[in-house]
């Protein structure tokens, strides 16, 4: 199965996800490639979108392996690694304020979605390892939403059975065994620009408000 481009995949993945359309939730879409996706979602199903910031926690002797996630509001830890907690502690507020600043950028003075009570569906362009949507669906459950939905045109297999296990729900149009990079499933995976980005998220503020 190949994608002609974030439009299209956006396009298969709304049939499976009408039953959400004008309920009590909220998109959330993975910066940067997955906006697009989230854009053409929350406009089929007339919900709001935002976007899902987090940034992964590097160990101090090998900044490349993740000990947890943060978000604008919340963390996770891999208890496995147990780290210092003034270590963990420093990283947080470090990394929360870049992210603020990136949420600025994007978003302006709009404020984040409140998700609690609400269906939440992450929304992203393709999952390999599933480790990123991982530590954002355990931020997400921060929020004490009803319930929270993983959706993604092409995954790896493993990592569907990862998410399964932690997601109310996971769609996924295809999870081939020769999995290797997401891109390879696209005919059209430019890199999205923050400028896009922006335009994105605007122009679907801009057009709901005029409903």
């Amino acid at each position: 199965m190949i994608f002609n481009n974030r439009y299209d995949a956006a396009m298969r993945l709304v049939p499976l996800l009408k039953k959400y359309a004008d309920t009590k939730g909220v998109v959330l879409a993975i910066p940067r490639g997955a906006i697009p996706m989230g854009f053409y979602i929350a406009k089929e199903l007339h919900l709001p979108l935002d976007l899902l910031l987090t940034k992964k926690i590097g160990h101090p002797q090998n900044p490349e392996l993740a000990v947890g996630s943060v978000s604008m509001e919340g963390r996770v830890v891999d208890p496995r690694f147990n780290m210092d907690e003034d270590f963990i502690d420093r990283e947080t507020v470090r990394i929360r304020a870049t992210l603020k600043d990136r949420y600025k950028k994007f978003m302006g003075n709009r404020s984040s979605i409140d998700l609690k009570d609400k269906t939440v569906i992450i929304v992203d362009d393709g999952i390999a390892t599933g480790n990123t949507m991982l530590l954002s669906v355990d931020l997400v459950k921060h929020h004490a939403p009803e319930k929270v939905v993983v959706a993604t045109p092409v995954a790896a297999p493993e990592a569907l059975r990862k998410l399964r296990k932690k997601a109310d729900e996971v769609i996924c149009l295809y999870a081939p065994e020769d999995f290797r990079a997401v891109g390879e499933f696209y005919d059209d995976f430019s890199q999205v620009t923050d400028d896009e980005v922006i335009d994105f998220l605007n122009r679907l503020s801009t057009e709901q408000k005029s409903v």
